[in-house]
C-alpha cells in the first residue's frame, strides 16, 4: 500500500480554474509545491481583467511545473475543467485534480486524496462525512449545500455524501471512461454529473473527508442560476440514465 511518502507526485496535475484570482495565485502555487516540489498546477484563466493570467505567468517564470491555458472570455467551471482535463490526458499525467483558487480546498489535503486515488477510480473530498465540516459559512448556504447533496442521492441513487463538492482526484482511467464532449453541465451541477457518471459505469468512488472553508480573498462565484442548473440536471441524469444515454 502507498504512503504519503512514496505517492506518484510526478504524475499528478491540480487543476485550477481561475478568475479574478490574483491576490491567491501565487499563496496557492507556494501551497501545493509545499506539500510536494514534484507536483504541477494548470491554471485555467478565463481572461480575468484584474491581470491574473499575467501574474500566472511571471510565476511560470520562477517554476517550469506552473502551466497556463488562457481562455478569450468567462466560459464557466465545467468548460474550464474539460479543457484542463484534455490538455493534461495528452501529457504524462495520470491522476487529475480538481481544486479552487480561493483555500476553500486545503492543499494539505492533497496527500489523502491521492492516497485514496491508488485504491479507486475517483477520490472526492467530503464536507458531509465524520460529521458536517465547513468553517465560516452563512448558516442559509450550509443548509442549501447539505439538502442539495441529499436531493442528489434521493434523485440519483449515488451513495455519495457531498455530491456538490469541488475538490476531488480523478484517475486516468475514470477520466477515459467520460465522453467530455457531451458533458451538459457547466456550473457546479457539473461536480454532480461527473460523479454520476464514473459512479453508473461501476468505476469505484470514495469520498475523503476534509474541512472546508470559506473563502479568504476575492468573491463568490455562487448564483441563483448555478443552484438552479443544479437542480433541473440531477432530474436529467436520472432520466438520461433510464433511456440509456448517459455518455
Amino acid at each position: 500500500m502507498s504512503t504519503n511518502n512514496d505517492l506518484p507526485y510526478q504524475d499528478t496535475v491540480i487543476i485550477i480554474p481561475t478568475y479574478n484570482e490574483i491576490d491567491n495565485v501565487e499563496k496557492m502555487a507556494k501551497a501545493v509545491f509545499k506539500v510536494h516540489k514534484d507536483l504541477s498546477i494548470l491554471f485555467v484563466d478565463d481572461n480575468s481583467p484584474d491581470g491574473t493570467g499575467k501574474k500566472i505567468k511571471e510565476l511560470q517564470k520562477e517554476n517550469k511545473k506552473i502551466y497556463l491555458i488562457e481562455r478569450s472570455g468567462k466560459n464557466g467551471l465545467g468548460t474550464a475543467y474539460i479543457e484542463g482535463f484534455k490538455w493534461a490526458m495528452k501529457r504524462h499525467f495520470r491522476f487529475f485534480f480538481e481544486m479552487d483558487c480561493d483555500f476553500s480546498h486545503n492543499p494539505e489535503d492533497i496527500p489523502n486524496l491521492l492516497l485514496s486515488a491508488q485504491r479507486n477510480d475517483l477520490a472526492i473530498g467530503s464536507r458531509y462525512i465524520e460529521g458536517i465540516r465547513v468553517i465560516n459559512w452563512p448558516f442559509k448556504r450550509l443548509l442549501l449545500s447539505y439538502f442539495a447533496s441529499i436531493y442528489t442521492r434521493i434523485i440519483t441513487g449515488m451513495p455519495i455524501k457531498d455530491a456538490t463538492g469541488g475538490y476531488k482526484c480523478f484517475t486516468k482511467k475514470a477520466l477515459e471512461s467520460l465522453n467530455l464532449d457531451k458533458v451538459f453541465s457547466n456550473g457546479y451541477s457539473f461536480q454532480i454529473e461527473l460523479n454520476f457518471k464514473v459512479y453508473s459505469q461501476g468505476l469505484k468512488v470514495q469520498e475523503v473527508p476534509i474541512i472546508f472553508y470559506e473563502r479568504r480573498d476575492g468573491q463568490s462565484k455562487m448564483s441563483k442560476s448555478i443552484v438552479f442548473e443544479a437542480v433541473f440536471a440531477v432530474f436529467k441524469l436520472r432520466i438520461r440514465r433510464t433511456l440509456g444515454i448517459l455518455n
